[in-house]
Parts: structure tokens; sequence; C-alpha cells
């Protein structure tokens, strides 16, 4: 789960990390006030899930309240559009209304999960070449950024701190302030359970402090029913309108880019059937996992999302009947195909318990169901009738 930057920023604050003053405000009138009230000048930022911001229009400067009110002007509602969005962009809704800082140098930080050690630890990124172009830093000069990794069964350490500090060149001064900065930001992550924490840029202000300009939070899903007051946080216009609604009749699906929907029970089958989908020529739009015990209703649901979608042009179920016999497969199927006017090809495989009365459900049902067998059989018969 995502979370917008003042949202993170009121979590750093709480957890003793310096971020500037201010305000978020959904009306530039709301901006204006809150401008007066921090009394200088101050910067107006889209609030959006999406980094790049700035580079898309989404960030100006005010150095008076009525310049405050017409960046705010500009920015609300517009359809922002940065490299992280796509080219659909996402709309604004609020703004953040902060104090302008005065800036020495901008630093890197960010701590996050790391599977790729052959376990799973967190791990800390510091770069003293921080800022907006981070990415490109990462991609053509990946020795710019130092990581230091924390073993689960020790913990974060001082010396950790002390190795960061060293790679980003602070003064004595700065490396306190750092050193508290990190351990606070270990402590969020692990009591928040959080997946990524990124401070980007952490800079360096004239008067030598260290100051969180920018922010990204996010949380692993799987802690969330731990965390109610992080829950509440979430804001449903960033999310794709298909996955809330999957959210909602708790199936798990993650929309794509390609016409071939998909309907899965299990995660390894759900990934192995877009893998045959690709294999045969096609793209998967979604990753849909139904899960071991859906009912006829949760079937129903989640064939009503992967409809909805507009760029799905064939549909394919893949079954394997265990917990989730065959036979509620299929008449999930049946009563929605009932219920909707179904223009869609549609592919099923099913295989495992029940499978004999789930197919024949589906052949006495009078609606049109191209039945498979084997799983690259399937994934070929959904690729060819695309064009069909």
């Amino acid at each position: 789960m995502k979370i917008h930057e003042y949202q993170a920023k009121k979590l750093l604050l709480d957890y003793g990390i310096p971020a500037p003053r201010g305000g978020v405000a959904a009306t530039p009138e709301e901006a204006r006030r809150i401008a007066g009230e921090l009394a200088g000048q101050v910067v107006v930022k889209a609030q959006i899930h999406a980094g790049g911001r700035g580079k898309g229009g989404g960030v100006k400067p005010a150095a008076a309240p009525d310049e405050a009110e017409t960046a705010a002007r500009s920015i609300l509602e517009m359809q922002l559009v940065t490299h992280q969005t796509g080219p659909e962009g996402k709309k604004v809704r609020k703004v953040l209304v902060e104090e302008a800082s005065a800036i020495r140098k901008e630093l890197y930080l960010s701590v996050v999960v790391d599977r790729s050690r052959g376990r799973e630890c967190v791990v800390f990124m510091a770069s003293e070449a921080g800022g907006m172009d981070i990415e490109q830093v990462a991609a053509t000069a990946p020795e710019k950024i130092v990581k230091c990794a924390v073993h689960p069964a020790v913990g974060f350490s001082p010396f950790q701190a002390r190795k960061l500090s060293a790679s980003l060149g602070l003064d004595a001064g700065q490396s306190r302030q750092f050193a508290e900065i990190v351990r606070n930001l270990y402590r969020l992550f692990l009591e928040k359970d959080c997946s990524l924490v990124e401070i980007n840029p952490l800079a360096i202000t004239e008067p030598g402090q260290l100051l969180a300009l920018d922010t990204k939070i996010n949380f692993d899903d799987d802690g969330l029913h731990r965390h109610p007051e992080i829950r509440e946080l979430r804001d449903p216009d960033e999310e794709d309108p298909l996955e809330v609604a999957a959210k909602n009749a708790a199936v798990n699906y993650i929309k794509l880019d390609g016409n071939v929907g998909c309907m899965v029970n299990g995660a390894g089958l759900a990934m192995t059937t877009m893998d045959l989908i690709k294999m045969a020529g096609g793209e998967p739009a979604n990753f849909l996992d139904v899960g071991g015990g859906a009912s006829a209703e949760q079937i129903e649901k989640a064939f009503r999302i992967l409809t909805s979608d507009p760029n799905v042009k064939c549909i394919l179920v893949n079954i394997f009947g265990g917990i989730l016999r065959c036979d509620r497969v299929s008449a999930g199927l049946i009563q929605a195909a009932g219920k909707i006017d179904m223009k869609l090809p549609m592919v099923v495989r099913l295989q495992g318990t029940n499978v004999e009365e789930g197919r024949r459900m589906l052949q006495e049902s009078g609606l049109r169901f191209t039945v498979a067998d084997g799983l690259y059989e399937a994934a070929q018969k959904a690729v060819s009738l695309i064009g069909s």
C-alpha cells in the first residue's frame, strides 16, 4: 500500500525525523491560508502516488500567499503526467504547501526489504547524488550508491550508521544528526511493517541541518491488519478502480497491459499461466488469483472485474481443483455469464477435484466455452481467439 507525501512526512515527524513545516490543501484558498500561516517562501507540491512531479509541472515555488494560491489553482485538477504515471497521468486532488528550504546539498537515503541475498533482510541505501535523477545514477554510476544490510538476528548497529555517514562525506555534527535519522528510520520501518521508506532528497540546508524534503513510504499489505491507523491512509482515488474492486471482493488482482484476461487459483499457477500466454505470442492483461476457497459469488465478482477491463479481448480460466473444486468454478462461471452480456471468447481449462462434473456443467449450460485439457493448449487457444 502506498500513501501520499504529506502522510509520509507526518509519520517521519512522529518518529523524530525532521521535515519541513506544511499543510495539505484541496482548494486554492486553503493553499493561500496555509502559506500565510507559514509566513515565508513556500513550495506547492502535487500529491499523487508517483515520482517525477517536479519535471511534470506539479511542483511550484511561491514567495507569497497569493502566489501559493495561483500555483495551487494551476496544479489542482490537472492530469499530471510523469515517467511513473504512464501517458494517461493522474488527476491531482490535493497539494502540499510547505516552507521552502535553502539547500546546500541533496543526499539520498532509503530502507527496503531485499530478497536477493538468499534470505529476506533490510537494506539501507545512501548516496551523495540525491535528487530527481537518482534512477539515472543507479543505472549509470551504481558505485555512488552505498548499501548496508541489516542482519535480521542482530538488528541495526551504530557502526552501520557510521559507515553510511562516511560514504556521504558528512561532518561530525551532521553525522550525529544522520545517525539519529537512520536509527529512527529503521524503527519506523519495522514497527509499521513497511516495504520501502525513501527520503529523496535528504537535504543539507544552509545552516547545516539535515531535512527530509521528499519522502515515499510503502507498506506490506500482509501487515496492515496490525495497523488500522495505516489502513485509514489509503486513497482509493490513487488506485486502479479494478484493483479496488478486487480488494473488496477478496481476490488478488493486478492489472497489466495485455489483452488476455486470466482467472486462476494459486499464485504459482497464475504466474505459469501468464508465462505460457507470452510463449504463445500473447500478453496477459492481469494477474488474478481467486484463491483456494472462493465461492461462486467471488468467482462471479472476479469475472466482472475481468470483463470491466476494456483491453481484455479473451478470457482464460485455468483452475486446478483442490480446495476449490472444479464444479464450484463452473457454477461461478455459469452464474456470471448468465448475468453479464458476455461477448468475449472464453477458454476454460479445468483439472482436479470434480473435473468431470465441472466440464459437464459447462457443456450443458448452453453457453459458449472453449474447453482445453493442457496448460499450453489453453494459452494457445486463448491467443488464437483474439484475432478471430
